[in-house]
């Protein structure tokens, strides 16, 4: 962005033409007096106000939603160089403690501080057809006689609500004004444009710069500081008044004002626009000007043309060299030599990559394949063709070449950490939960959800065996979280970092992760649930992208599910894909993964083939940070509530078994099996007495309880004679003796408790009881499975 408000023409900074500086000695016309000397500046103590930033910030954005695109430049004049700084802040309640940081690093850098005056989408915006909002008409005053046309313009459309010094001084000395007048609600759509057009034709009406017909124009902050030419000047705010005007109303004041005679000129009538393409390539144009435009006009604009259809893959260069020189030979009289025409088309070529980024080219078609007719094939020839089929990219039958693999997965459902590990898998070669790559695979990854530093992070969590981290090293590529849409730019980027990545060979598998996030429904704008933008996404986005890159690749779509309840997902599970119905009716192949049980970590993978046998779903879930399948035989299939109560129940029951024989000990008692059951039968809900037997045997075969029988007993003080089992003991239990101790410490006197070793535990696969190896060390037999 060039500084159009304050570029000055004549003898120099503040000085009137009579002037002239020699050394440190200023000489003055002796027919002039002191009041006419120049403004001497003070070098010291100008620095931002905050005050002002806060004014300006709220007649230029109060109402504004969106970013704020912010430009800090170093001014001429200065000695000193510098590289343009750009930020973007959000047009809300911190805005102006991050305007005010700003203008302080810029007032210590020598830059000056501009803002477009108005709020674009995203980072990195900053053109004209960006711009989303703006509330503020603004004139910029920058030359002749400022004094009158302010004059004219509070006259004819009244007091403005800023009035700014812009820093700046015209060649006679006098300060530059900024004008500005505050609309009662910020200007989108045909209201952005109607402002702007009004900018444009204040500034024609009074000598104004014109420059502000376009949104994206630049102006300096009030409040903040001039550096140009070496003086330090505050951008200040002359005049603040409490105004707002209604944007209709103003643009009728603005009809009704009249030019200044010398100063200004009628605007363009309404609705004057370039002549359209189609006039430009059937006109015939003569040298000399004497047409409507010149032959160098409607050369550029023909050029431009094709230029623009080349770069978005509607043309081959060939094709759109072809048209310029046609356009060429036929409507220039006389036409260009081919070398300025070569030239002229290079120039513009160059242009159009800068500011629209690199180009989707399309590949020349090959005119024997053109010649060919339409393939069709008879029944027979069908039937009789028993060539091996092409591999698939992913089998069984999961993705084909050429194919259309969609992953669908609500939002958390682990839809991105199961697509990077399959991604990785299929990268190293590696077959994962049953999906097997013929080859360690090329893989493109467009992911635009997760941040680089998070997405990282998320990959350096998932559990990989090394062969899969060695083999994926060099053929997974993935991006961060982008700012972009799948347009044509979109596209021409992609297909470039493609290239870049994959120079040697294109890869077998592109997988765009969500749609949501790069869904471009084309001119008509509708959405997902819109089945001719669907279409036009998959077939003008999607597949233009693999036939850019390669035609045979596998393409894979992350895409979110909408809102459904189980039974339904369980009824028709691709129904729960979001958006057109369209996009089910495109895929080849289909993954479906949801929750069967919300309350449970495991997940189902729906699988939809069109081009193979279908296949059964799988049980899915993460063990130690690793993707494993779970055989379904060991999972219940009906009733799955209630048997997860009677689950509960059960390890209810042996929960308080254990404690209860913890807590008999710690009274001095210990229990035969059948004694225990006999005991506590219908206390603490344990049920009957066969039922508390039940649990004890599912207990002692699991390594819970064990026995004290023998010696064991006989040391604890226990009766041996009679006792089948033996005494029940659990992990840790303590038995209270008559004996007493008294404590060193405390001089109480307590029981002696006595540790309860096991002697004996029940075999898990006979049923028989064993001696245990060491009785000062429990084993728990789940804990050995």
């Amino acid at each position: 962005m060039t500084d159009h408000t304050d570029d000055t023409t004549g003898t120099g900074e503040g000085q009137k033409p009579e002037q002239k500086t020699t050394g440190e000695v200023i000489h003055f016309n002796p027919w002039r007096d002191f009041n006419d000397a120049p403004l001497q500046e003070d070098p010291f103590g100008i620095e931002p106000d905050p005050a002002q930033l806060g004014t300006f910030l709220d007649v230029v954005f109060g109402y504004c939603e969106g970013l704020i695109p912010v430009r800090g430049f170093v001014d001429k004049g200065q000695g000193r160089d510098g590289k343009p700084n750009n930020i973007w802040i959000d047009a809300d309640g911190a805005a102006f403690d991050k305007l005010k940081t700003f203008a302080t690093w810029a007032w210590r850098e020598g830059a000056a501080l501009y803002v477009i005056p108005g709020t674009v989408a995203a980072q990195g915006q900053a053109r004209a057809h960006e711009v989303l909002q703006m509330q503020a008409i603004v004139v910029d005053l920058d030359a002749g006689d400022i004094i009158a046309k302010l004059a004219h313009l509070v006259h004819h459309l009244g007091a403005p609500t800023l009035v700014v010094e812009s820093g700046g001084r015209t060649p006679e000395g006098a300060l530059k004004l900024h004008v500005w007048w505050k609309l009662t609600e910020a200007a989108t759509g045909e209201d952005l444009a109607t402002l702007c057009r009004l900018r444009g034709d204040i500034a024609m009406k009074v000598g104004g710069d014109t420059h502000f017909r376009s949104a994206h124009q630049p102006i300096r902050v009030a409040g903040s500081v001039y550096h140009k030419g070496g003086f330090q000047r505050l951008v200040q705010i002359r005049e603040h008044h409490a105004i707002e005007v209604d944007l209709a109303d103003f643009g009728e004041r603005v009809a009704a004002m009249p030019f200044i005679p010398g100063m200004g000129a009628e605007p363009p009538a309404e609705g004057h626009a370039k002549p359209s393409i189609d006039a430009i390539l059937t006109t015939p144009v003569h040298e000399g000007g004497t047409d409507a435009w010149t032959r160098f006009e409607g050369a550029s604009a023909a050029i431009g043309h094709y230029v623009r259809l080349v770069h978005e893959g509607k043309l081959s260069p060939n094709d759109g060299w072809e048209a310029i020189c046609q356009y060429n030979a036929a409507m220039l009289r006389p036409a260009w030599p081919v070398e300025r025409l070569q030239q002229e088309a290079d120039r513009i070529w160059a242009l159009h990559v800068k500011k629209n980024g690199p180009a989707l080219l399309r590949n020349e078609a090959d005119p024997e394949q053109e010649a060919q007719p339409l393939p069709v094939f008879s029944f027979g020839q069908l039937l009789d063709d028993r060539s091996p089929m092409p591999p698939d990219i992913i089998a069984p039958r999961v993705l084909t070449p050429g194919g259309l693999l969609v992953l669908g997965g609500a939002p958390k459902v682990g839809k991105s950490d199961f697509l990077i590990s399959l991604l990785a898998h299929m990268a190293a070669g590696v077959p994962f939960l049953g999906f097997t790559p013929p080859q360690a695979l090329r893989v493109f990854y467009l992911q635009a959800e997760i941040q680089y530093h998070y997405l990282r992070e998320r990959m350096q969590q998932i559990r990989l065996d090394g062969a899969v981290i060695a083999g994926a090293r060099d053929n997974l590529f993935a991006t961060p979280k982008l700012r972009m849409i799948l347009d044509d730019k979109g596209l021409a980027l992609v297909v470039e970092a493609v290239r870049v990545r994959f120079p040697d060979a294109p890869p077998d598998i592109i997988c765009l992760d969500p749609i949501r996030n790069l869904f471009d429904g084309g001119e008509e704008g509708g959405g997902e649930n819109d089945n001719n933008a669907m279409m036009f996404f998959l077939t003008e986005r999607v597949e233009r992208l693999r036939e850019a890159v390669a035609p045979d690749c596998g393409v894979i779509l992350a895409h979110h599910t909408k809102k459904m309840n189980r039974k339904a997902v369980g009824e028709d599970p691709f129904q729960a894909l979001s958006g057109a119905s369209a996009l089910r009716g495109f895929y080849t192949s289909g993954l479906l993964m949801h929750r069967p049980d919300e309350d449970s970590t495991m997940r189902r993978l729906e699988i939809e083939l069109r081009n193979g046998p279908a296949l059964q779903p799988k049980l899915i879930d993460k063990e130690n940070g690793r993707w494993v399948e779970i055989n379904p035989m060991n999972e219940r299939l009906v009733r799955q509530d209630v048997g997860a109560k009677h689950d509960a129940e059960r390890d209810r029951k042996g929960d308080v078994i254990l404690n209860l024989i913890a807590e008999q000990g710690m009274q001095g008692k210990m229990y035969t099996p059948t004694q225990f059951a006999a005991k506590f039968e219908n206390r603490a809900s344990l049920g009957g007495k066969t039922g508390i037997l039940d649990r004890l045997q599912v207990l002692a075969t699991n390594g819970h309880v064990k026995y004290v029988r023998g010696d064991g007993a006989r040391t604890l003080g226990l009766k041996v004679a009679g006792v089948k089992y033996g005494y029940l003991c659990v992990k840790d239990m303590l038995l209270r003796s008559d004996a007493e101790a008294v404590d060193a410490d405390t001089g109480e006197v307590g029981p002696v408790l006595l540790k309860v070793c096991p002697t004996d535990f029940m075999c898990p696969q006979t049923g028989v009881m064993l001696p245990v190896e060491n009785p000062d060390v429990w084993v728990d037999r789940e804990d050995l499975e």
